[in-house]
C-alpha cells in the first residue's frame, strides 16, 4: 500500500499535514504526536518583523467551528530561524513554511531569509491585507494575486504554495492565475470572514468585529472549491477546511486533493492527524486501494 504523494518535486510520505496557525510549528504537539508519521508540518505564519496580532478577545466559538481574529502574532523571522527551525531539522517529515506580510518587500523578505534554510516548500498567506492598496487581501484582487505570485516565484529558492482567500467571487480564476504566473501548487480554503454578536453586551465578541471562520460548518463550501480548482488547474492542489475525519479528507482528495490539511481539529483532539492517516490507510486496506493516487480526482 502506497499512501506517498509528490508536490512540486517534494516527496510525502502521506497526504495529510498540519494547517497554519493551528499547529504551531510542532513543537507544542511533539509529546503528543510523532511529527515523523505526518506528510508535513505546515508552520504558523511568519513575517519578516514580529507582529503583535490583534487585541483580545479574539477567538470565538460558533456553532460547527470558530471564530479567529488572532491577526498572525508571530515573533518574525529571525527568531523562527533560530528556534522553530532549529527543532524541525531534527524531525523526519516535510517542512512547509507559512509566509505572511503586509507589503511585497515584506514577502519577499522572508522568502530570500528562507532560501538558505532546510525548507522544502513555502505556502505563501495572500490572505493579508495589502497595506498599500488600500488593504484589501491580496488573494482578493486578481491583479495583486497575479503580481505576488510571480514576484515571489522569482526569488524563491523552494516550491511556493499559494494559499488561496475563499473570499472571492470565482476561486477557479484566482487558482488559474496562480498556475499562469508560476505557482508549483495551490491550497484552499483559507478562513471564511464572519462575526458574531453579543446579544446581551450588545457589543461585537471579537475585538476586530470579524475573524475568519473554520471548523466543520466550512468544509461542504471549501470540498466545493477544492474541485473546481482542480478542474481549473494542472498543478497539485491541497485541500484544507473543517477536516476531522479520514472521511473528510477523503472527500477533499476524490474532489481533487493531492494533499489534506488538518486545522481546526487539532484544537479539540491534539491526536486528529494521525487518527486521519490511520483512517485513511483502513480505508484503502478496506477498499483495495493499492496507491492513495488512484483516489485523487476520482470524482468527476
Amino acid at each position: 500500500m502506497n499512501t506517498s504523494v509528490v508536490i512540486a518535486g517534494v516527496k510525502l510520505k502521506n497526504p495529510v499535514m498540519t494547517a497554519s496557525g493551528t499547529f504551531g510549528s510542532g513543537m507544542e504537539y511533539s509529546e503528543f504526536v510523532d511529527l515523523n508519521r505526518l506528510g508535513a508540518v505546515v508552520t504558523k505564519g511568519v513575517s519578516l518583523t514580529p507582529w503583535e496580532g490583534n487585541p483580545t478577545p479574539r477567538i470565538a466559538e460558533v456553532y460547527g467551528g470558530m471564530l479567529n481574529a488572532i491577526g498572525l502574532q508571530n515573533p518574525g523571522i529571525d527568531t523562527f530561524i533560530k528556534r522553530d527551525l532549529e527543532f524541525l531539522k531534527n524531525c523526519d517529515t516535510t517542512v512547509i513554511v507559512n509566509v505572511c506580510g503586509k507589503t511585497m518587500e515584506e514577502y519577499i523578505g522572508v522568502v530570500e531569509r528562507l532560501a538558505d534554510t532546510d525548507v522544502d516548500m513555502l505556502e505563501i498567506n495572500v490572505s493579508c491585507p495589502n497595506v498599500k492598496e488600500g488593504a484589501i487581501a491580496f488573494g482578493q484582487n486578481p491583479e495583486a494575486l497575479a503580481k505576488i505570485t510571480k514576484a515571489l516565484k522569482e526569488k524563491a529558492k523552494q516550491p511556493i504554495i499559494m494559499k488561496l482567500s475563499p473570499n472571492v467571487t470565482d476561486i477557479a480564476l484566482m487558482a488559474k492565475i496562480c498556475e499562469d504566473n508560476g505557482a508549483d501548487a495551490v491550497s484552499l480554503i483559507n478562513t471564511i470572514t464572519g462575526m458574531k454578536i453579543d446579544i446581551n453586551r450588545r457589543s461585537f465578541v471579537l475585538a476586530n468585529r470579524t475573524g475568519g471562520m473554520s471548523g466543520p460548518a466550512v468544509k461542504p463550501v471549501a470540498v466545493r472549491m477544492v474541485y473546481q480548482a482542480a478542474q481549473a488547474v494542472s498543478i497539485p492542489v491541497i485541500g484544507m477546511g473543517g477536516i476531522v475525519t479520514a472521511e473528510d479528507a477523503l472527500e477533499f482528495i476524490m474532489a481533487g486533493a493531492t494533499a489534506v490539511a488538518v486545522g481546526c481539529a487539532n484544537f479539540t483532539d491534539p491526536y486528529a492527524t494521525v487518527k486521519v492517516i490511520e483512517g485513511i490507510e483502513k480505508y484503502m486496506t478496506d477498499n483495495n486501494v493499492e496507491d492513495v493516487k488512484e483516489l485523487t480526482g476520482c470524482v468527476r
